[in-house]
């Protein structure tokens, strides 16, 4: 499941804890805009004993390659081997106008910080690398012409898994190829192949052998229930806000998305709506149909069914977020019905 990250990291802390201890085998740490992901996952490495902790995602362009190497054999060292490197590109709102750093090639740069962490924690030799998007050291013509090829200090562990998040078609390839994991978002199982199989059948069919198959991590809000429509409308603000203002009108990936599964005039009315200001029609607007399938909130016999589509898809790994007055309980009975 993915952590809170708006604040009171502590509190959240001392639930992940109550959750590992029922069953829980991956926290997710995002980061946004807000506080910084990898205090938080050292906090959460001190505070667990046996879940993993994943970054989900540390954007690729808010840090120098070597950087992100660096924090995630820090965090993979203090959790003695329990971090996912969790990375995306996030998108040019928030890279552009928080960080002030240009937003390009984010599918080239990925493969780029997928090769240098995986050479830092292998330790062959002093880091070089020659790439279109990063040159490691800096060439004398754009720097002092002082830069040396370093070694990480320290032995990491060199097999520091990675994850990727990742929507559009080339981005889907480049994951399936050179990644550990593939994070989606508003993952519709009985859709996916559709929209992402073409895409995933040529990034495996290029993928080096020596890497373990892919792990696809999806799922959605879980709550037992005979009445999904109120636990289902508590999904509507956030969808609205990714379908209708996550983006510019023209580069809104998740929009683009909620297109290709086949609600082109749905998601056309939200964003609309949203960007208009209409927060509470945009949020009416979205499709009962997408929040039912992208979520598992039913009687028993339809989560069990639900849980059974999203294998069937290529799901390894079930992300969840449990909405019910008892979450440790209901994590309990997902274990059970998952492992089953």
């Amino acid at each position: 499941m993915a952590a809170p990250y708006a604040g009171g990291f502590k509190r959240t802390a001392a639930q992940v804890a109550e959750y590992e201890y029922a069953g829980l085998d991956i926290v997710w740490v995002a980061e946004a805009y807000g506080f910084d992901a990898p205090s938080f996952m050292g906090y959460l490495a001190a505070s667990t004993d046996r879940i993993t902790i994943g970054s989900a995602v540390m954007p690729i362009f808010t840090r120098t390659p070597t950087l992100l190497a660096m924090t995630a054999a820090g965090i993979d060292a203090l959790s003695d081997g329990r971090f996912i490197l969790g990375l995306g590109s996030s998108g040019p709102q928030v890279v552009e106008g928080w960080h002030g750093v240009r937003y390009d090639a984010p599918v080239a740069r990925t493969r780029e910080v997928i090769e240098i962490c995986r050479a830092v924690w292998r330790r062959d030799g002093a880091l070089e690398h020659r790439g279109r998007h990063y040159r490691l050291p800096l060439p004398p013509e754009q720097g002092t012409g002082l830069g040396k090829p370093l070694k990480i200090i320290g032995h990491p562990n060199p097999h520091i898994p990675i994850y990727v998040a990742a929507l559009g078609e080339k981005n889907v390839r480049m994951t399936a190829e050179a990644a550990d994991g593939w994070l989606p978002v508003f993952f519709v199982p009985d859709k996916a192949k559709d929209v992402w199989g073409a895409a995933l059948d040529a990034g495996r069919a290029a993928r080096d052998a020596t890497l373990r198959p892919l792990e696809v991590v999806a799922g959605g809000a879980v709550s037992v229930t005979n009445d999904p429509g109120p636990v289902l409308d508590l999904a509507r603000p956030m969808a609205a806000l990714y379908i209708g203002g996550m983006g510019a009108k023209e580069r809104n990936f998740y929009n683009q998305l909620v297109c290709r599964y086949g609600f082109e005039t749905e998601a056309k009315q939200v964003q609309e709506l949203y960007l208009a200001g209409n927060k509470a029609a945009a949020e009416a607007a979205v499709p009962e149909e997408l929040l039912r399938l992208a979520n598992l909130v039913g009687d028993e016999g339809w989560i069990k069914d639900r849980i059974a589509a999203f294998r069937d898809a290529g799901v390894t790994v079930l992300n969840i977020t449990p909405v019910a007055d008892k979450p440790v309980e209901l994590i309990e009975k997902l274990k059970d019905w998952v492992d089953g």
